[in-house]
C-alpha cells in the first residue's frame, strides 16, 4: 500500500532529444496524467542533448537557446494522457513547424500516475470536509487545493466584491490532507484558515478540492 500510494503522488519526469523515443509509463490500476511539457532548446548542448552534426557543421550554426513550440503540452495530451503507457520519437515534425531548424531540441514532460478510479469532493471555505471508504477500504489522497483557483468552484460560486480573479493556493494543502487521512477507513477537516492558513488576500472566498480514491 505506501508503495503504491509514494508511486501515485510522486510527480515524475522525463525527457528525450531529437530522434530518441521518448516512454511513459504507470503502475497497474494508474493512467498517465500529463502536468507541463516543454520541446526545444532553452540550455545550450554540452548541457543537455549534444549535437549530432559534426563539430566543423556545428560552428557555423549559431545554436539557439531560446527556442520553444507552444503546442508540445497539446501534443503530449493528446498522445499519452488516461493510458497507462506511450512511446513515441521525437521530432520537430511532431510538433508542426520547427521553431529554430539547425538547432537540436529536446523534448522533457512532467507527469503523474492517476488512480484508474478516483473521487473528488469540494468543501465551501469554514465548511466541514468528510472522507470515507467502504469496510476493509483506506483512503488515499491524490491531490488537495485549498485557495482559489482561477476557474472557481461551481459547487462555491464567489460573490465579486470588486476583488481582482488571482489565484492562490496553499503550499501545505496536501500535506495536512495526506497526515489527516491517508490510511484511514474516513476523516474529516474544515477547510478553514485555521487548518490551512490564508493563501489569499483577506476577504477572498477559498474552497478545499481534494482527489483521492479508497
Amino acid at each position: 500500500f505506501a508503495g503504491y500510494i509514494s508511486q501515485v503522488l510522486k510527480n515524475y519526469t522525463d525527457h528525450a532529444c531529437d530522434g530518441e523515443y521518448v516512454s511513459l509509463r504507470c503502475p497497474h490500476r494508474t493512467t498517465i496524467s500529463i502536468q507541463s511539457s516543454f520541446y526545444g532548446r532553452i540550455v545550450p548542448s554540452h548541457q543537455m542533448c549534444p549535437s549530432r552534426y559534426p563539430h566543423s557543421y556545428a560552428t557555423l550554426i549559431k545554436e539557439d537557446v531560446a527556442c520553444s513550440v507552444g503546442t508540445s503540452l497539446q501534443k503530449m495530451l493528446d498522445e499519452c494522457q488516461d493510458r497507462r503507457s506511450c512511446q513515441f520519437l521525437v521530432n520537430s515534425r511532431l510538433f508542426g513547424t520547427d521553431p529554430c531548424p539547425g538547432t537540436g531540441k529536446y523534448l522533457i514532460v512532467w507527469y503523474k500516475c492517476r488512480p484508474n478510479e478516483y473521487k473528488s469532493k469540494v468543501a465551501c471555505e469554514d465548511d466541514k470536509l468528510r472522507l470515507s471508504c467502504k469496510k476493509s477500504m483506506v483512503i488515499a489522497i491524490y491531490s488537495a487545493i485549498f485557495g482559489r483557483t482561477q476557474g472557481g468552484s461551481l459547487e462555491c460560486p464567489y460573490q465579486n466584491l470588486g476583488m481582482p480573479m488571482i489565484e492562490c493556493q496553499s503550499a501545505t494543502a496536501l500535506q495536512l490532507m495526506i497526515k489527516r487521512c491517508h490510511g484511514k477507513r474516513s476523516c474529516s477537516i474544515y477547510a478553514s484558515t485555521y487548518e490551512f492558513g490564508d493563501p489569499c488576500y483577506p476577504g477572498i472566498q477559498k474552497h478545499l478540492n481534494v482527489i483521492y480514491t479508497c
